[in-house]
């Protein structure tokens, strides 16, 4: 996995840097494991947008994942690592010995032809899926469950992973990608190893239009808006607007939109770290 970079033949190539592919594959998907996907341009049922700067892009088709990973004891191989649109990461397609295929989130180090299992009798292992209570303090795991059956919710983006730090109980302690630490039953799953491309990070699109391909449409200042259209818009020549806020008013940099009544928050050991 790396970066390809591009001589700067023309303005889009000067500062263009996309992924090699070298871990994909395929480029045929599964075809059972496909469902259409519909655009919205950011609409709602009713026509409004509740989504701005959302429109266009190129036609994608969804990979249904599996999240729960929840075929315990049942071996599976690895037969392709995939590109999926819909994600950073690579998807892996398993082929589990009763039939049955998946795709599941790929590992960093992941290969074709491995095996991988999930259940109580999996080994902490690249790939396999296992129960908090069974992780070895200190490993690296991602695609973390927070309430037991659920599926995996956290790091399931390119390059992220958690670290388990200790066990309280029936509490684990985890260390998340934001720098958050907090607690997650033990009987909550989680899949050992980091994601796959980890050099997402360092790609740079070089012109506006791949932006247009992945649907994000120009991305326009609240301040150069008329103050009908924002609340930080109005007034004559490059005024500042007043307090940074959103366009339906609330304040922006470091106000907290967390709920205070929040179940979880006595799970949470420590908030994220202030850039």
């Amino acid at each position: 996995m790396g970066v390809r970079k591009f001589k700067p033949t023309t303005p889009g190539q000067r500062f263009k840097m996309i992924s090699d592919f070298e871990e994909i594959t395929t480029s045929t998907p599964e075809k059972s494991l496909l469902v259409g996907k519909r655009k919205t341009g950011g609409r709602n049922k009713g026509g409004k947008m509740t989504v701005r700067f959302t429109g266009g892009g190129h036609k994608q088709k969804y990979r249904l994942i599996d999240f729960k990973r929840n075929k315990d004891d049942i071996p599976a191989k690895v037969k392709t690592i995939e590109y999926d649109p819909n994600r950073s990461a690579r998807i892996a397609l398993v082929f589990y010995a009763d039939g049955e295929k998946r795709y599941i989130i790929a590992p960093s180090g992941i290969n074709v032809g491995q095996t991988i299992l999930s259940g109580e009798k999996a080994q902490p292992d690249v790939g396999n899926t296992l129960f908090l209570k069974n992780i070895p303090l200190g490993s690296i795991v991602h695609n973390v469950e927070l309430s037991p059956g659920q599926g995996g919710k956290l790091a399931r983006s390119a390059g992220s992973y958690a670290q388990l730090t200790s066990r309280e109980g029936k509490y684990a302690v985890l260390k998340l990608p934001s720098g958050e630490t907090r607690m997650a039953l033990v009987t909550c799953r989680a899949t050992i190893g980091s994601v796959s491309n980890p050099d997402h990070m360092h790609i740079t699109s070089g012109k506006a239009g791949r932006s247009r391909w992945l649907g994000r449409r120009p991305r326009v200042r609240g301040t150069v808006m008329n103050p009908a259209d924002h609340p930080m818009g109005g007034g004559e020549g490059r005024n500042s607007g007043g307090l940074p806020r959103s366009k339906k008013g609330l304040p922006a940099k470091g106000y907290k939109t967390r709920n205070k009544k929040k179940l979880t928050n006595n799970l949470i050991l420590e908030r994220k770290k202030k850039k």
